[in-house]
């Protein structure tokens, strides 16, 4: 009997409805028509990422769900579909450069939404805990291959209206040249075509399900030498040690999950939604519990490696989201070791397929509540770096100050500014390089052995503030600063105090410290104004020259008792 025709179905959508394709086609060719309306436009503005996500999610969840008699509570699901992705796209749109895992905020919501359909479709916000696995199984992939049938439907759609495009341009007729050529008519075809496919497809599920027993059956083929290849690699890791695995690969965090992943994928589909439907092989099963019992050591050792890099560099938005990632496989792990120890031989797959479902919902609800401006990652990670630097975990040297300026979003910044005001001269030195820095290549710069000059050059001003600022202009113009590298104070102008730099093989050149920025800029000073920059040939100096302002007419810059600028006053 085909995995369809046992199936209870429940849910509306299901229903064979001979208007469907039509009803699709119209609902999202009218979505694509505003998403394209919406992003029409290259600044991608709040209110209008938030209307994309809102017709791209939305009628996407109607169209997998509606059905023709119970219509109400897919309408209803939808809308809510709709005003919380809409609502995750305004607020990372809106993020700018306050935060920076605003991906991490959609890829949750997208989570989220694609769990939270098929348990829609098999009646979990009516029977909850009740709800058959296998309706809730059956509707995960049917979804996922009338979704990619549809798909491919598209690809084929716009291949034959480009070959009929150049038919009728042969006779000089262009009307399906300039349709294509014309956005709005390439998201409008789009929708009506994969609308149409997915409505034909959701008529035939019967026939899916026959053919969702074939996918299952092929896949679980690939359960046998993954099965085999992970008891070797996991022999090998007890023989060899984990260190093995980490000289190995830097990458050894995501490599790990996604053969947890593959275990995962592989394990369901030898499973199967019921023991009835299961293959017959003993070697098949035999797979299938490998690979169960296999999750949780790999998911554990990439915790280790997740927590090694921690300790090694401290807490950032990325690795707060591995460690919730690697959280979500280490509970499939358990659970699943769990259930193959608990059902002993034969009773494991009953445990299995109840753990699925309730951490389906789990994930589901963890995954919407971190797409919520509930967390603050930057902050978090921003706070575990100063309590690292502040503990001497972590050197003034090796600090990464550059992460706190670019890849912490506000909160990094605002510590950054903090370190730039620290009691310690060299922290707030190296704060400040990185803060007054135009970009990262630029702050990069300061690193290479060419500037080392900057780091000995002598800068002779009156506080330690000018010092500081000095020094960090240099790091973001290193180029300003070759051998024998020195930095001066001259006088004042306007209470700004004015700085000579002098760099042998280079021009002498006027700076100005603003005390209210803590910012140094290259000026020329001539009554009362900056101008442009101004360089003059500088006679032969030595660290022991004397460098001063003398009046000629105002003033002038001189080394050695010889003038190496003209007058300002």
């Amino acid at each position: 009997m085909a995995i369809g025709e046992s199936v209870e179905h429940r849910g509306a959508a299901i229903e064979e409805w001979r208007e469907r394709p039509w009803v699709l086609a119209v609902i999202l060719g009218f979505a694509g028509l505003i998403v394209h309306f919406a992003t029409d436009d290259p600044d991608l503005e709040p209110w209008r990422a938030a209307i994309a996500a809102a017709f791209s999610f939305g009628p996407l969840a109607a169209a997998l769900t509606l059905g023709r008699d119970e219509w109400r509570p897919s309408i209803i699901f939808s809308v809510m579909v709709a005003l919380v992705m809409a609502g995750i796209a305004w607020r990372a749109t809106a993020a700018g450069d306050h935060h920076s895992d605003e991906q991490f905020w959609v890829a949750a919501g997208v989570l989220a939404t694609l769990l939270s359909v098929p348990l829609f479709q098999s009646g979990f916000h009516k029977l909850r805990w009740r709800t058959s696995y296998k309706e809730t199984h059956f509707h995960v992939w049917t979804d996922a291959i009338t979704g990619a049938g549809a798909l491919a439907f598209v690809g084929l759609s716009w291949a034959l209206i480009a070959i009929l495009a150049e038919l009728f341009s042969a006779i000089q007729i262009d009307l399906l040249k300039d349709l294509i050529d014309e956005e709005a008519f390439g998201w409008m075809f789009s929708g009506v075509t994969f609308g149409a496919a997915l409505g034909v497809l959701r008529n035939q599920l019967k026939i899916i399900g026959t053919l969702q027993n074939v996918v299952l059956l092929v896949l679980s083929i690939l359960a046998v030498p993954l099965a085999v290849a992970l008891v070797l690699f996991l022999l090998a890791v007890l023989v060899s040690g984990i260190d093995v695995l980490w000289e190995a690969t830097k990458s050894a965090t995501p490599l790990l999950l996604s053969v947890a992943v593959g275990c995962f994928v592989l394990a369901n589909a030898v499973v199967r939604d019921d023991d009835g439907d299961m293959g017959q092989s003993r070697v098949l099963r035999i797979a299938g519990f490998a690979l169960t019992l296999g999750i949780l050591p790999l998911s554990v050792m990439a915790a280790i490696s997740m927590g090694t890099r921690i300790a090694q560099h401290g807490l950032s938005p990325e690795r707060i989201w591995a460690l919730i990632a690697i959280a979500v496989a280490v509970a499939y792990g358990v659970a699943y070791f769990t259930a193959a120890i608990r059902g002993r031989r034969e009773g494991w797959r009953r445990f299995l397929r109840l753990s699925n479902l309730h951490l389906a919902v789990l994930v589901a609800g963890l995954a919407l509540l971190l797409a919520m401006p509930v967390f603050n990652f930057g902050a978090v990670s921003a706070s575990n770096q100063l309590a690292r630097l502040a503990s001497g975990a972590v050197s003034a040297e090796d600090f990464d100050y550059a992460a706190l300026r670019w890849d912490f979003g506000e909160a990094g910044r605002e510590a950054l500014a903090t370190l730039s005001r620290s009691k310690d001269a060299q922290i707030a030195e190296l704060a400040l390089a990185a803060k007054n820095a135009e970009d990262r290549y630029t702050y990069r710069q300061r690193n290479r052995p060419e500037v080392a000059a900057i780091n000995s050059a002598p800068i002779e001003v009156e506080n330690e503030a000018v010092r500081i600022a000095a020094r960090s202009f240099l790091h973001s113009q290193p180029y300003r600063c070759a051998a024998d590298c020195r930095v001066v104070q001259v006088g004042f102008q306007d209470e700004r105090p004015i700085l000579a730099l002098l760099s042998k093989g280079r021009d002498a050149e006027l700076l100005v410290y603003d005390a209210a920025t803590d910012v140094v800029s290259i000026a020329f000073i001539r009554h009362a104004e900056l101008v442009e920059e101004r360089r003059y040939e500088v006679p032969e100096i030595s660290q022991e020259s004397v460098i001063e302002l003398r009046a000629f007419e105002g003033q002038q810059l001189f080394i050695d008792g010889k003038p190496a600028s003209a007058a300002f006053e």
